[in-house]
């Protein structure tokens, strides 16, 4: 098969490329105009998709915001804290991101966990730093009757598991709105066009100025939103701005062990691929005079 492939001729082999970049290329813009069309289907009707935000964390080159994160982490605090857990999340992971060491321990020290002593009795201790954060919660049962059955799902992993990650948070906490007519809620439910089935159990959470930022920034819905999504994104992805730093520390290396390859290729190989064996004819009659001479092609 791969001998029959070198025999043919350079034309077939262009029109070959050709053929199979227009089959791959059709496929993959076809895969992404069905993803999407079947992103804006549910069970009852459509839903709108969330705009695209020039989130800056999500650019090559840049980290999270530090300041955006200790804002974000306040708004967690006092407004989602109060349903949502961060089960994924130790008190240590904010030291040298949101918090000091000195303030990440007063932290801890504030909430409780259930733990044993050295006699194997129940006890309730303050949290330390390798603690994970303690839910608002003991157990799905008791969250479940606390919001009408349904149960307040866990933010760690929150803006991976939601298709459009951040963008899909954002518009989930700035998109209520007034139920159009000819759409009946249960009681409990609230009109939300970027959600599925466009009926959400959670009430809006965020105003204006729900809360006073340490820092002093104007407490909008946006920046609230904005702040909080990034918090988030830091908490699916704890390793994020490491990630980024490795692998520009990493490219350099890269690109000399390239060049460094493709030259050893070139001066091992370089001799060998251009020799060829030449056949001279006998001077004499003996058979055993006749020596093939190897020369370089010039």
């Amino acid at each position: 098969m791969f001998r029959a492939f070198r025999l043919t001729s350079k034309r077939k082999k262009l029109m070959l490329g050709v053929g199979v970049a227009t089959l791959v290329g059709g496929g993959t813009i076809l895969y992404h105009l069905l993803e999407r069309s079947t992103n804006t289907l549910n069970a009852e009707g459509y839903f709108i998709l969330p705009p695209h935000l020039p989130w800056v964390h999500n650019k090559f080159s840049r980290g999270l915001d530090k300041m955006s994160l200790r804002r974000g982490f306040q708004v967690y605090k006092e407004v989602c804290y109060a349903c949502h857990s961060l089960e994924f999340v130790c008190f240590r992971n904010l030291v040298g991101v949101t918090h000091t060491e000195q303030e990440a321990k007063e932290l801890a020290a504030e909430y409780m966990v259930d733990d044993l002593d050295d006699d194997g009795k129940a006890i309730e201790r303050p949290c330390k730093l390798a603690d994970e954060w303690p839910g608002p919660y003991k157990n799905d049962l008791e969250a479940a009757k606390k919001n009408n059955g349904s149960v307040p799902p866990d933010l760690s992993l929150i803006v991976f598991a939601r298709k459009g990650g951040e963008d899909y948070i954002y518009s989930i906490l700035t998109g209520y709105q007034d139920a159009p007519a000819g759409i009946e809620l249960s009681p409990g439910q609230h009109f939300h066009p970027y959600f599925s089935g466009e009926k959400i159990a959670m009430a809006k959470a965020l105003y204006n100025d729900i809360i006073e930022y340490e820092d002093g920034t104007p407490a909008t819905t946006s920046q609230l939103s904005k702040d909080v999504v990034t918090f988030l994104r830091w908490c699916s992805e704890l390793e994020h701005d490491e990630r980024k730093l490795t692998g520009f520390k990493a490219v350099p290396v890269l690109g000399f062990l390239v060049v460094l390859t493709f030259w050893m290729s070139k001066k091992t190989w370089l001799g060998v691929k251009k020799r060829h064996v030449l056949y001279q004819k006998p001077t004499d009659s003996k058979p055993s005079d006749r020596r093939p001479s190897i020369t370089s092609r010039k």
